[in-house]
């Protein structure tokens, strides 16, 4: 049975070539890479974004309320059929990020998202976070599969602090045709080469060493979404592409 519930707050910050060799350096004696992320080495994260018809998670995600969540379905590299991935609710509120995820079959999935149909007794889920899942579906029924978004990614935890996280994506790419992680990974880039986006994950206040590097640096914090950067360009015809798939 897999459950990973965080509760936290997360700032965002796109760096160019300079500042992230410069993070590098810096958090090397401070972190540790986390168990996808061997030897430091990019692993691929890939990701399925549910939304309603009319898109309404999105823009409503865009009014900047108190309140907003997504939902999402994740995989680590390109998944088969067989293969167990991750659901997960995405919520927001007061600038703090509450995430519930399970692990479910790619299948199941499908089966409970686009069809309300939900799994039972599934050993490796969560019968809980299965309810809330369940729950979330009905209520913005009916839900489609709309975004492919993938991206590659460093990620490391805090020696002294195991509660801070810091990651770095490159290559975020998407696309809203053949919408399903089965297919395989490939889109169009969300983001100019050369910029990497780091997420600074934390319980409380970021640590004073590491506000120091930021300063030194001159790097500032951001409103930036992945979902959202692509639901605007997607709105403004950014997203082309051949369908392959039916």
């Amino acid at each position: 049975m897999a459950i990973e519930v965080f509760n936290r707050y997360e700032t965002k910050f796109l760096l160019n070539r300079a500042q992230f060799e410069a993070m590098q350096r810096a958090i090397a004696d401070k972190t540790i890479p986390d168990k996808y992320c061997i030897d430091g080495k990019f692993y691929t994260i890939c990701n399925v974004y549910y939304d309603t018809p009319d898109n309404e998670l999105i823009r409503r995600s865009l009014s900047k309320p108190v309140y907003k969540e997504k939902l999402r379905l994740r995989s680590y590299g390109t998944p088969k059929l067989g293969t167990p991935v991750f659901l997960e609710i995405k919520k927001k509120y007061d600038h703090i990020v509450n995430k519930r995820r399970t692990t479910i079959g790619l299948e199941s999935a499908k089966m409970l998202t686009e069809h309300l149909i939900r799994p039972e007794h599934l050993s490796y889920a969560n019968e809980q976070v299965m309810d809330e899942l369940y729950y979330f579906v009905q209520i913005y029924n009916p839900l489609q599969p709309k975004v492919y978004l993938a991206y590659d990614r460093q990620a490391y935890a805090g020696i002294e602090d195991s509660e801070l996280r810091i990651t770095f994506d490159k290559n975020i790419r998407t696309r809203r045709y053949d919408v399903g992680l089965e297919y395989g990974d490939y889109g169009r880039q969300l983001l100019n080469e050369g910029v990497w986006l780091m997420e600074i994950k934390c319980a409380g206040a970021m640590p004073l060493w590491l506000t120091d590097v930021l300063s030194k640096n001159k790097i500032y914090k951001t409103s930036f979404s992945k979902y959202g950067t692509e639901y605007k360009q997607y709105l403004a015809g950014k997203d082309t592409g051949v369908k392959i798939y039916a």
